[in-house]
């Protein structure tokens, strides 16, 4: 669905430099996250916090991306004997200035992007590999499992979440032996941020800043005191990432997002994978947290996602990675279980 010109408009486009900047300058049934911590005293230096965010469709890692004027090692799932790979070591600090002008760029390649409207009886396939929890306290990343997702476009309201497997095993329950598809998740649920069809993305304004204030609209806190802001974060970041949608109705995504205070650029970071690129991130001070958006250097295509410490704390090591993906591929097809 993506066009050559994608590739050579995304050389073409100006790359942030240093001289630019001012000076000193992260699954579908895994719906819950970190239980909410007691936002209401204050606490310890050593501790860090935990929130709660629950979406239908997939769990995103709550956490956050940022200014640290440190340099951080995260440690990546990999291939390497114990199933780890060496750490992985963070890039310098980043830049709201940058952040504009790489916002600016992706906007700009995602016009160009040929996108065929998806019909409301297609399905969105998304192939994906995500690192697992093998234990929270402290944090501790299980070995990576390939995931893939098939999900459905009807406009109405449906307790249809969609087809997955996790390592080629189709999860029980979504089929029976007939191959007839079988709902198991039982609530209905319209269009929306929680369910965000072709169609629903398709509607949103265009123009950034209405678009902005629509997206933290649709957005709850999770809880008095929590940075909502990341929250939003967050959420820009799942309907970047894993869903189709029209050029424009991207675009805008990204400009919009933009508007979010605390984003910076950073000028490397590495995806569930180890593939590198150019990097939008923003930090949760009060969870300890800093997640990060990462694009293809060449094509600014959307690789991925990581959350890591980014402070010594009962979760673990400042470094630590909570949670990492990597977007394999995204395209659509007509019925469940097919492949494209």
């Amino acid at each position: 669905m993506k066009t050559p010109d994608r590739q050579e408009l995304a050389r073409l486009l100006p790359t942030p430099t240093e001289r630019d900047l001012p000076a000193g300058r992260h699954r579908h049934h895994k719906e819950l996250l970190l239980a909410a911590i007691d936002s209401d005293r204050p606490r310890p230096h050593h501790r860090c916090s935990r929130r709660r965010l629950v979406r239908p469709h997939i769990m995103l890692p709550l956490a956050a991306a940022a200014v640290a004027a440190v340099v951080l090692l995260t440690a990546l799932p990999g291939t390497g004997k114990d199933g780890s790979v060496p750490p992985v070591e963070a890039a310098a600090p980043g830049t709201p200035h940058g952040a504009a002008t790489l916002f600016d760029r992706l906007a700009t390649v995602a016009l160009t992007t040929r996108t065929e409207p998806v019909r409301d009886d297609q399905y969105v396939y998304i192939r994906s590999k995500a690192t697992t929890t093998a234990h929270i306290r402290p944090v501790k990343t299980g070995p990576l499992q390939e995931r893939e997702d098939w999900v459905p476009q009807d406009p109405r309201p449906t307790d249809d979440r969609g087809v997955y497997r996790t390592d080629g095993e189709f999860v029980r329950g979504v089929f029976r032996t007939d191959r007839k598809f079988v709902p198991i998740h039982g609530k209905t649920t319209a269009p929306g941020i929680d369910r965000p069809t072709y169609r629903w993305l398709a509607s949103l304004p265009t123009d950034p800043d209405t678009l902005y204030q629509r997206i933290r609209k649709e957005n709850l806190p999770m809880r008095d005191g929590l940075d909502f802001d990341q929250t939003v974060f967050e959420s820009f970041g799942q309907l970047l990432s894993r869903n189709v949608m029209p050029p424009r109705t991207e675009a805008a995504l990204y400009k919009a997002a933009s508007r979010i205070p605390g984003v910076e650029e950073r000028p490397d970071g590495v995806d569930a994978i180890g593939r590198h690129g150019l990097v939008i991130t923003r930090e949760d001070h009060q969870l300890d947290q800093r997640t990060e958006w990462i694009f293809d250097k060449t094509t600014l295509s959307f690789l991925g996602r990581r959350t890591y410490l980014t402070k010594d704390c009962e979760k673990g090591k400042k470094g630590t990675l909570v949670w990492a993906d990597a977007i394999l591929e995204r395209t659509v097809v007509d019925r469940p279980r097919q492949l494209p």
